[in-house]
């Protein structure tokens, strides 16, 4: 697909690889809209010359709120990045069940309630597309954070099946895969991270290039272990 022209409803873009994207499909010529939750990155992007939406996804009243400020103005991208990592590891104390709540309906009810209320209107275009960020832990889990994996397991099987009932519409279903990415999200992570900017420019490219699916970074080589075994995919990430 040819960015250029195309409008996008860009979710969690004021930072991380969000911010990344943004500012690559504006350089190639789309129209990005951006929501976020921090007042401060918001201005941050306004400043920049997005367009700029508040929306807190972690919830119905959020979701539905910004689905009532988009109105009936047209979409070709929708771009399910927003998402939300919770700390959730019995080994360390106990957890938070109201936040394992907040994360899976971010992670999950989200996308999937945008989905459902854009899809008349991407159906409408020549060309659409919906791309949803998923995880390199969307193949094997890591132990630490379960109920991130399950979310983003979750919205890679919804991501399938939707791939397969939108054929032979002019709306394309990608889905991104990231390794861990240098983000707030992930401080304190030792793993080494992958620049934001080069895990953008893989998404789009494979945007771009009509791929069905993103496999960014190290998740290639978790995707390559999952076919030959796997068991050894999930025993390599349930390590981290």
């Amino acid at each position: 697909m040819n960015v250029d022209g195309k409008t996008v409803l860009l979710t969690g873009g004021t930072n991380g690889i969000g911010r990344e994207m943004a500012l690559q499909l504006k350089a190639k010529g789309a129209e990005v809209i951006v929501t976020g939750r921090n007042p401060e990155r918001l201005a941050a992007m306004a400043d920049q010359g997005f367009e700029v939406m508040s929306a807190d996804l972690s919830n119905a009243a959020g979701v539905d709120a910004l689905i009532s400020d988009w109105g009936e103005r047209p979409i070709d991208i929708l771009l399910n990045n927003a998402g939300q990592l919770v700390d959730h590891d019995f080994r360390k104390e106990a957890v938070d069940a109201d936040a394992a709540d907040v994360a899976i309906y971010a992670n999950l009810n989200a996308p999937i309630r945008l989905i459902a209320a854009f899809m008349d209107t991407l159906k409408s275009r020549t060309v659409a597309a919906i791309i949803n960020v998923t995880s390199g832990l969307a193949i094997a889990p890591a132990a630490r954070t379960p109920v991130y994996c399950a979310t983003k397991s979750a919205l890679r099987f919804y991501t399938l099946g939707l791939r397969e009932q939108l054929k032979g519409t002019g709306i394309a279903v990608i889905e991104a895969l990231p390794p861990v990415v240098d983000t707030q999200m992930n401080d304190g992570n030792p793993m080494k991270k992958m620049p934001p900017e080069e895990c953008a420019r893989q998404i789009l490219e494979a945007l771009e290039k009509g791929r069905d699916e993103a496999n960014v970074g190290m998740t290639k080589a978790l995707r390559i272990a999952d076919s030959i075994s796997p068991a050894l995919a999930k025993a390599i990430a349930l390590r981290f």
